[in-house]
C-alpha cells in the first residue's frame, strides 16, 4: 500500500519496548504482530510515544530497521531534530533503514521559532529530504504551534505529505483543513478528538491508543459518521485517553500494553517514569471497558 493511501486510515505511533535498559526486539515483534492483526494501516516508530529523545541515532536506525523488517504496512519514521542538518541526517538514516516517509517537528528549545523561521526551517529540510515528509504539530513539546499560514506556505512543495496535529486544539485543526490544499493530508493525533476530526474532514489518525486497541480505533475510523463512531469515541477511546493523559503517553501506553498482555514490560527510560499502582489500576479498568465497548 502506498504511504499516502495508508495514512488515510489509522497509523500507530509505536512504543519502543525495553528490557533492562536495552531495546527489546522480541517485544517489538510481538507489538507489531498485534498491530497488523488488529488491522492497523501504517506504523510510526521513533515518535513521541516511541521515546525518540531517549534513543541514540544508532538506536533509532535499529528500531526503524527492525520495524521495516517485521511489517507489511508502510512505515513513517520519526526524524525530529532542532537543526536543518540534523533533521536531514535523521531522514537519511530513516531512508537507509527502509522507511517510506519521515515525520519532522518545528525546531524546539529555541525561543526564536517565529512563523517565518519555521517556514525557513521546513523549506530547507524539504529541499534536502530523502523521503516524503509529514509535518508534526505538537506545540506542548516544541513551544510553538506550526501556524496555519506556515502549513499553507509549504503544503504545495514537492515531498510534503501532510500534517499530524497533536495539539488537542480542534479549532486549530479546522483552520489547517481550510488553509491546506485538498491533496494535503490532515491527520488527527489527539485521541480524544479522533471521531470529531474525522467528521469534520480529517483524512486519518495517528493515535497512541492504536498501539493498545487498534481494532477499536480502526472501527471508529470506519464508522466515524455513524452513531457507532460516536459511541466508540465517547465510551471507549476518550475514557481510556483520559486515564492515560496525566502519565505521559509512552509510560501510559506501555502500561496499557502490559495490561493487555501484548508486551512484557512497561519499562521507560529517564526522564520518564513508569505509571504508579493507582494509575495502572485506572488504565486497566479503562482498557477493560474500552475492549467491552469495542466488542473484543
Amino acid at each position: 500500500m502506498a504511504i499516502r493511501d495508508a495514512l488515510r486510515g489509522i497509523t500507530a505511533p509505536t512504543v519502543t519496548p525495553f528490557d533492562d535498559g536495552a531495546i527489546d526486539e522480541a517485544a517489538l515483534t510481538d507489538l507489531l504482530t498485534h498491530l497488523e492483526d488488529g488491522g492497523i494501516d501504517a506504523v510510526f516508530p521513533c515518535g513521541t510515544t516511541g521515546e525518540f529523545p531517549s534513543l541514540t541515532a544508532d538506536e533509532q536506525r535499529r528500531v526503524v530497521e527492525a520495524t521495516v523488517d517485521r511489517v507489511d504496512v508502510p512505515v513513517v519514521a520519526g526524524a525530529a531534530a532542532t537543526s536543518v542538518a540534523n533533521t536531514v541526517a535523521a531522514i537519511d538514516r530513516a531512508a537507509e533503514a527502509g522507511a517510506d516517509a519521515a515525520a519532522i517537528v518545528a525546531p524546539y528549545f529555541t525561543t526564536a521559532n517565529a512563523p517565518a523561521g519555521n517556514r525557513r526551517f521546513f523549506e530547507a529540510v524539504l529541499d534536502n529530504a530523502a523521503l516524503p515528509v509529514l509535518l508534526y504539530n505538537i506545540p506542548q513539546c516544541t513551544g510553538r504551534r506550526i501556524e496555519p499560514e506556515t502549513v499553507a506556505a509549504v503544503a504545495d512543495r514537492d515531498g510534503v505529505l501532510g500534517i499530524k496535529d497533536s495539539s488537542g486544539d480542534l479549532a486549530y485543526f479546522l483552520s489547517v483543513l481550510r488553509a491546506a490544499p485538498d491533496e494535503f493530508l490532515c491527520l488527527q493525533g489527539y485521541d480524544a478528538l479522533l471521531v470529531p476530526a474525522l467528521r469534520m474532514g480529517a483524512d486519518g489518525g495517528i493515535n497512541a491508543l492504536s498501539n493498545v486497541v487498534p481494532e477499536v480505533l480502526g472501527e471508529a475510523f470506519d464508522r466515524a459518521d455513524e452513531a457507532r463512531g460516536r459511541e466508540l469515541q465517547s465510551d471507549a477511546i476518550s475514557p481510556l485517553f483520559e486515564a492515560c493523559t496525566s502519565h505521559g503517553f509512552a509510560p501510559a501506553t506501555k502500561t496499557a500494553l502490559t495490561e493487555r498482555g501484548v508486551v512484557p514490560s512497561d519499562e521507560v527510560r529517564p526522564p520518564l517514569v513508569a505509571v504508579d499502582d493507582a494509575g495502572t489500576e485506572a488504565i486497566g479498568d479503562a482498557l477493560e471497558a474500552a475492549l467491552e465497548v469495542g466488542g473484543q
